[in-house]
């Protein structure tokens, strides 16, 4: 065994691999000595080595001291180690507390258009025409199913923010489409109502109809420009659609007489009344009473006479009214 390190000399050596170290070991027992020589590589490695089991040791230590720390309650570590977790976890809840708010907020903003669109959907039921109870857009629709046999993963929360805004966006979508059928729905039903589609009485019957037939007073094979209905005197006459009023008094052949004017070319006549209740330039609805069943004019009793004219052409009151006739 060597005791003690007397010394060591360094020189230069002409070999190639340059300079060298030598290292002299001297024992205090036997007086005998013996001599190293270290190469710059072998220097190197032998530094290498030294770095390697300082961190090792050091790693060691660490490992000890936190080991110790986490076992021993009041080792000064403790309280740090319990401040740097606390830490971590109040930045773990607020970023959950962020992500809750901006979800919250999301959601929100679905439910105030699902109830735009839910309204939207009401008011094309009602233009459309269709019954209410069918279409229940405030409930939500019915859906099911077995289980799933396929393994189900969670949901993130990455991927409900993704959900979230591709459902907006297609909710956004949907009630622009809406708007748009809305729009339309609403100009059709505009234009219906200026068609003479009510019936203008809403007792009696059709005592004469549309076309040829044995004229009443004459007797001749006659074209009756019209339906005749049978009612009761003082029977309310309504506008079949609405209009303007271009015409309302007496004529010789019609009597007490109404001609509404509804638009592109369309006319109706309201004939043989005993009461006029409107006058020229007013503005009419569809279903306003005008006037009132009579006897007058050229007519063997008490009935209404109407007429359809399009560009000043008798047309078949008929197609308009969809009543036999």
């Amino acid at each position: 065994m060597v005791d003690s390190l007397i010394g060591a000399l360094r020189h230069r050596s002409q070999a190639s691999e340059g300079e060298n170290l030598q290292i002299i070991l001297v024992s205090s027992r036997s007086n005998r000595t013996r001599s190293f020589n270290l190469n710059r590589i072998q220097l190197s490695l032998l530094g290498l080595g030294m770095f390697g089991l300082s961190a090792i040791a050091a790693a060691i230590l660490q490992y000890l001291s936190l080991a110790y720390a986490a076992k021993d309650e009041d080792s000064f570590l403790h309280p740090v180690i319990a401040a740097v977790q606390a830490q971590e976890n109040q930045r773990a809840q607020h970023t959950l507390r962020e992500s809750l708010k901006a979800m919250a907020a999301k959601v929100g903003d679905l439910q105030a258009r699902i109830l735009r669109l839910d309204a939207l959907g009401t008011r094309l039921s009602q233009v459309a025409g269709l019954k209410t109870q069918e279409f229940m857009f405030d409930r939500a629709p019915g859906r099911g199913g077995a289980e799933s046999s396929i393994f189900a993963q969670p949901v993130s929360m990455t991927q409900v923010g993704d959900a979230l805004d591709r459902l907006a966006s297609e909710l956004e979508e949907r009630l622009d489409k809406f708007r748009i059928l809305e729009s339309t729905l609403a100009e059709e039903q505009a234009k219906r109502r200026f068609m003479p589609t009510l019936a203008p009485v809403h007792t009696g019957y059709s005592s004469s109809g549309f076309g040829w037939r044995m004229d009443p007073f004459t007797g001749n094979h006659a074209f009756h420009e019209g339906l005749d209905f049978s009612a009761q005197e003082g029977t309310p006459i309504h506008a079949a659609a609405g209009g303007v009023v271009v015409y309302a008094g007496a004529h010789p052949q019609y009597g007490n007489m109404v001609e509404i004017d509804h638009g592109n070319d369309l006319v109706t006549r309201y004939a043989h009344a005993s009461k006029l209740l409107v006058k020229v330039g007013d503005v009419t609805l569809q279903g306003s009473k005008i006037a009132e069943v009579g006897n007058t004019g050229r007519s063997t009793g008490a009935h209404l006479h109407f007429e359809v004219r399009h560009r000043g052409i008798a047309q078949n009151p008929a197609r308009f009214l969809r009543t036999p006739g």
